[in-house]
Parts: structure tokens; C-alpha cells; sequence
């Protein structure tokens, strides 16, 4: 493949992924005095997501509510399509789960590690995505 053709083709599937989510409604609960969630709701913007941002000082509540771990508690609580996503998920894993619909609560990315979605700073290690469900044990969904 040429370099041309490549390029093309990254635009092509860069597109793919825009209009996957294009008009998905999501609503990010937050913390009214963190900076990070709304650079992680302008990076879901930029991928097609339809983002609300809600500031709240109930994040534990909203948290329980939706069954997130503490151990795998994030920054934010964004909740799309049925799904809750706590923290600085990529944006690939967000999708293939809208895309394939596992029987999950959703996913995770606990704390705030830099070098992902919305964060600062450079990555120390492959982020790890992991899934929320019923399991006792947490599981890693993914690897960035």
C-alpha cells in the first residue's frame, strides 16, 4: 500500500468510528471543581459523542448507584446507552461495547493515570480497561 493509501484509509476508518457514534447521547456526572472531565467530555465530543455534562458533589451516590466498585472508582461517571463508563476510557473500547453489546455494566479505567483520555502527562504503562460486572474479581477488558 502506498503511503497515500494508508492515509486514505486511516481518514476512512477515522470517519468509520466518528459517525458509529454520532448523535449518541451521553451524560457525564462530575465533580464541579475538576478540570479533567470536561477535556475527557471534549474527547468524547470529538469522537461524535453528544455529551452532558453534569457537575454534581453526589458522586459516591451516582457511583453506588450504578454498582462501581471502589477499587475501580474514576474520576467521572459517564453513562451511554445503558452502559456506565467510570474514568478515562479511549474511545475504542467505548465503541465496541456500543458496537457489540456484551452483557456487562459496563467499563473502567480507575483513578486518573496520565497519558489517558482527558489527562495530562504521558503514559508509564499500557492503560488497562477493565469491566464492570458481578465478578468479584476485576477483569481486564482492554489494554491502550
Amino acid at each position: 500500500m502506498t503511503r497515500i493509501q494508508l492515509l486514505l484509509a486511516a481518514a476512512i476508518l477515522g470517519l468509520a468510528q466518528m459517525a458509529a457514534a454520532a448523535g449518541v447521547p451521553a451524560q457525564l456526572h462530575k465533580n464541579p471543581d475538576c478540570f479533567c472531565c470536561e477535556v475527557y467530555a471534549k474527547y468524547l465530543r470529538t469522537h461524535g459523542y453528544e455529551v452532558e455534562v453534569i457537575p454534581s458533589h453526589d458522586l459516591p451516590l451516582i457511583k453506588a448507584e450504578h454498582k462501581v466498585p471502589r477499587a475501580l472508582e474514576g474520576c467521572h461517571t459517564t453513562l451511554i446507552a445503558g452502559y456506565v463508563f467510570e474514568g478515562h476510557i479511549p474511545v475504542e473500547s467505548i465503541d465496541k461495547v456500543l458496537r457489540e453489546r456484551p452483557k456487562i455494566r459496563g467499563l473502567s479505567v480507575p483513578g486518573m493515570p496520565a497519558g489517558s483520555p482527558g489527562m495530562g502527562g504521558e503514559k508509564s504503562e499500557p492503560l488497562k480497561v477493565y469491566v464492570l460486572d458481578d465478578s468479584a474479581t476485576p477483569r481486564v477488558y482492554a489494554v491502550h
